[in-house]
């Protein structure tokens, strides 16, 4: 038992939750805190100096003491997470910024032959996206780098004993080790469609060759139909998204990505990188999660599509 429990404990290493946060240089505080701080003090210093012959001190006094706290609170302060000068920043850009966005040209003038209405209307402002094409092996161009997705499946540690825990965290920290470009690992939760799988099986039913089959097709039918309607079933995603460097060439994060299935493969996870097609749908999935799957997927960006038309037939004298 001994023995056991000495074994757990070295595979388990201590960490502090608070990784990201800053250094504190002085008094508690960080170097960002320290510099509002001093730039504030520097500016009611000036203004000290340049009212003090026109305003009474006891005001003076007063209307320093409440900017100062006003001052120390947005230097100290937090919200959602975030520093309060800057979530505070961040409403400023957010009120100032359009609300409507359009990817059409926006700046094109309007016919003579449309009518204009009598008050003015804000425009759309243009669209800036990332990302602005999927070449056919499904490498991504961010303007001027490329980026390329890795779908891989997850490992249940709970389930493994402490040596093999500690190899499959050694494993996954050389992939880690590995990167030298920014890569980043997406994991989220997406709805499953239960309805659409009931659905087929039980089209499939007809065609089983045993009755016995078709019976419990059926069953595992009405099962899917009668889960989806009482649950809201999730599945979870996992998306690695590999970049090119300064100066490297298109098909570097294809390869880095083909490095990382190998790297990937030796925890026991099930890795591909990602097609044209594929990209398309992880792209449009992220952006809309929640909307219903289309049954004839998305084509990807400059991709021509045709129509199959059924042969017409004779008519029949």
């Amino acid at each position: 038992m001994t023995a056991h429990t000495d074994q757990s404990e070295a595979g388990r290493v201590r960490m502090p939750a608070d990784v990201d946060a800053p250094d504190k240089v002085a008094y508690g505080l960080t170097f960002r805190q320290l510099a509002i701080l001093a730039v504030a003090a520097l500016a009611f210093y000036g203004a000290w100096r340049a009212a003090r012959g026109v305003v009474p001190v006891p005001v003076l006094a007063g209307a320093a003491v409440v900017a100062g706290g006003l001052v120390f609170g947005v230097a100290v302060g937090r919200r959602d997470g975030l520093p309060l000068d800057v979530w505070l920043l961040a409403a400023v850009r957010h009120s100032t910024s359009p609300k409507a966005l359009s990817t059409t040209d926006s700046t094109t003038r309007t016919p003579t032959w449309v009518q204009a209405p009598a008050s003015t209307m804000p425009l759309p402002a243009p669209l800036t996206l990332p990302a602005d094409a999927i070449d056919d092996g499904g490498e991504i161009r961010l303007g001027g780098t490329w980026a390329a997705m890795v779908a891989a499946t997850t490992v249940n540690l709970a389930l493994r004993t402490p040596d093999e825990q500690a190899a499959l965290v050694d494993t996954f920290g050389r992939w880690l080790n590995s990167l030298s470009t920014p890569t980043q690992i997406v994991v989220s939760a997406q709805p499953v469609d239960l309805h659409s799988a009931a659905r087929t099986l039980a089209r499939t039913t007809e065609r089983l060759p045993h009755p016995a089959l078709a019976d419990a097709a059926g069953d595992h039918a009405r099962f899917l139909d009668d889960l989806a309607q009482r649950r809201d079933p999730l599945r979870r995603q996992v998306l690695i998204v590999t970049r090119t460097g300064p100066g490297e060439r298109e098909h570097a994060a294809r390869r880095r990505s083909d490095d990382s299935v190998r790297a990937l493969s030796g925890l026991g996870v099930t890795a591909r990188v990602l097609d044209a097609a594929a990209v398309t749908a992880a792209l449009a999935g992220a952006a809309d999660p929640y909307r219903p799957p289309r049954p004839g997927g998305l084509a990807a960006p400059d991709t021509v599509i045709t129509a199959t038309r059924s042969p017409r037939r004779s008519p029949q004298t």
